[in-house]
């Protein structure tokens, strides 16, 4: 029966009417069952360190409190954002688990995020001042993490700078405005053949922590390893490991097969399709003209979704079982299908990427055709995107029929 129809026949009756959601032109499904398996694994993979699972960016674009919830149910014992607001939306769904976030204002703005016991970094003797004095007009103990530039040259403190930025959290420690609470830094070279780097941002940050250890610091977590760290260099586990992108199911290490789970399937419906004759002009500047005979679908998905322009004439998608190319530009909110003579219609779902199960394309060869990375693929899904859950444990469907 239409929703129409329904309305029309609850009506005659006297029924309550309850509006019925419209079925989504795109949507954003993720697996959080592959989360959960995918925490698992990684938690297994660091030994006797805890795991922080970042979340940022909305979870990657999957949804941040949803996924938060999944790391913490399978393994997680910590979450990593990157700004404090991301910290403060994790706290007021609920989330209780310890946060670290790293990105804040020069200026400190921490009362709130002090009071909802986040932790914050310092890579400065300025930094630490600014912390400590919020915390202790509000009367709090900061929780910090040091962080040290071993080799990224963005963040964290210089090794010019350690001997100064140890000495004053040690002496703001004395004084009760702060704790420290761990040490950090950033690998810049975890997926490079050749470790020598690697090794050496690993020897500076063991010295780092020599030097915070030598002025009285006690940090409870240790932490340098991302996703591909973790998987494949024990030397750099210490305490607490931070993956990010293996979380969500991609292959951090190029030609490495882990056996994680991509989480997440983005598809679309058909909204029309036309027959075409050859030589009929596509999308703006006419950049693809047809060479035969075919027909072409109107797809609602487009580059205000996370669809990269840079993909156009490179990308395809999946429908009714083949990869089709997208033709002329990817736009704002459409791409056009070439699907030939498949049977197409309105309404019929358009899978943009997935696990790769059945042959349908992967945000890892997203990123290829965009000349990007899958974490720039996967946080770029937007707003408008509605997401569905598929919650932990659920037997699985076809993932992607929308």
């Amino acid at each position: 029966m239409s929703h129409h129809l329904e309305t029309l026949v609850r009506a005659s009756r006297n029924e309550p009417i309850v509006p019925l959601p419209a079925a989504p032109m795109a949507q954003a499904l993720v697996d959080l069952e592959a989360v959960a398996v995918n925490t698992r694994m990684l938690r297994r993979a660091a030994g006797d360190a805890g795991l922080m699972a970042v979340v940022k960016a909305n979870g990657y674009g999957h949804g941040a409190i949803e996924v938060a919830r999944t790391a913490l149910a399978n393994g997680a014992t910590w979450l990593g954002v990157a700004t404090t607001d991301e910290a403060l939306a994790l706290r007021a769904a609920g989330v209780d688990a310890p946060i670290l976030a790293w990105l804040y204002p020069p200026d400190g703005g921490l009362a709130d995020t002090l009071a909802a016991r986040i932790n914050v970094t310092a890579s400065s003797v300025h930094a630490l001042e600014t912390i400590a004095a919020t915390a202790q007009r509000h009367g709090r103990v900061a929780h910090v993490h040091l962080e040290a530039d071993t080799g990224m040259s963005r963040g964290g403190a210089s090794v010019s700078e350690w001997p100064q930025v140890v000495s004053a959290a040690r002496e703001l420690e004395k004084r009760g405005a702060l704790r420290v609470v761990g040490l950090w830094s950033h690998l810049a070279v975890a997926e490079a053949p050749d470790d020598d780097g690697v090794n050496q941002q690993l020897r500076d940050f063991g010295e780092f922590r020599q030097s915070a250890l030598a002025v009285g610091l006690a940090p409870e977590v240790v932490h340098i390893a991302n996703s591909t760290a973790v998987l494949r260099l024990p030397e750099s586990r210490f305490t607490l490991v931070r993956p990010g992108l293996a979380l969500y199911g991609i292959e951090p290490m190029p030609g490495v097969v882990y056996g994680l789970r991509p989480a997440m399937t983005v598809s679309a419906r058909v909204l029309r399709t036309t027959r075409v004759p050859a030589g009929t002009g596509v999308s703006y500047g006419w950049h693809h003209v047809t060479d035969r005979e075919t027909t072409l679908a109107q797809v609602p998905l487009g580059f205000a979704d996370g669809v990269p322009r840079a993909a156009s004439g490179r990308a395809v998608v999946w429908v009714r079982g083949h990869r089709v190319p997208i033709v002329g530009w990817i736009t704002m909110d459409q791409i056009v299908v070439d699907v030939g003579d498949l049977p197409v219609r309105a309404g019929e779902s358009v899978t943009m990427f997935g696990p790769g199960d059945r042959g349908e394309p992967t945000a890892l060869e997203w990123a290829e055709w965009a000349d990007t990375i899958p974490s720039d693929i996967l946080s770029g899904i937007g707003s408008r995107m509605r997401r569905t859950y598929l919650p932990p444990e659920r037997p699985a469907r076809l993932a992607g029929e929308i």
